[in-house]
Parts: structure tokens; sequence; C-alpha cells
């Protein structure tokens, strides 16, 4: 589509589906004009340059498609798995198709949720943002990370509630 429209740039990323977030490697297509209109404004501003390791890295990732293609779909299964389980302990999970939910539970603030989670040695995300503090964004690990994650949380709440 980007032939049919001038305005149209389409943009992806490295970091998730292909297990690169640390590379900060992405990529944009869009027609010739707009393509050099970015290019000016990058060199012009503050020029971020992909380094050979990073660009062959990112060739090696789109070479083995197969590869990246299956650790999407264990994400998306262990993903699945997660949510239902944060479910079944009261959680409202939003749904979602990324590499991440967003949860929040009535039996602990999302706040302390993360600090006591934290002094386990369990990392989540939280913010607090008034509309969203009640959340935390939970990155979905290895099928081991998740178990991990979903042991201690369940001993957090055993401990909070009591």
């Amino acid at each position: 589509m980007v032939d049919r429209y001038d305005n149209l740039l389409v943009t992806g990323t490295f970091s998730k589906s292909r297990s690169m977030a640390g590379a900060r490697l992405g990529f944009g297509i869009g027609n010739a004009a707009l393509i050099a209109d970015l290019n000016t404004v990058k060199y012009s501003v503050n020029p971020y340059n992909v380094n050979r390791i990073t660009a062959a890295a990112g060739v090696a990732a789109l070479c083995d498609n197969g590869y990246y293609m299956e650790n999407c779909k264990k994400i998306a299964k262990t993903r699945e798995y997660v949510t239902e389980e944060l479910r079944k302990l009261g959680f409202e999970v939003i749904d979602s198709k990324t590499n991440f939910v967003f949860a929040r539970s009535d039996k602990i603030e999302g706040e302390e949720l993360y600090r006591r989670l934290k002094e386990k040695g369990v990392l989540i995300r939280h913010f607090s943002l008034p509309r969203i503090k009640e959340y935390n964004r939970i990155t979905i690990g290895t099928e081991e990370q998740m178990e991990l994650f979903l042991q201690k949380t369940k001993s957090v709440l055993k401990e909070y509630v009591q």
C-alpha cells in the first residue's frame, strides 16, 4: 500500500517478535520522497545510526523467520495461560495480543503488588498515573519465569489478605 499512498509509513521493530529489545532496531517502509524527508530530519536533529553488529543481527533475525514465529507462538500460549491463571486469582486482565498483560486486583493495590513482588525478586512494571495506578504491566517471559511469577503472586496475596 505504500505505493498507493504517499503519506503512508509502515514501521516495525525487532524488539518483541525478534527478541532484540536491547538492540533498538526497527525499520520504516514508505515511498521514496517520504523516506528522504525522514532522513533529512534524522541527519539534522539527532542521528542514531545502526552499528554493524546490530545490522548483522537484524539480517540474521530476518533470515530465520521460522524460529521467531515459533517464539511468538510460545509467547502467545504463555500469555493466555498467565491471563487465565490471574483471572482465577480474581485479577481483571485486559485482553492482549502483545508480549505483556495489564492486570489489576481488588485484593491489593497495584503499587503494593509491585513492591511486594520486587521484594521477592520478581519484577513487574507499575505506573502511578491516576488512570492506571491500580494496574501493573506484566511482561510474558518463559514458562518457568511465569510460573515463578504466579507462585510469588499467590504468596503475596495470601500474606496481604490475611
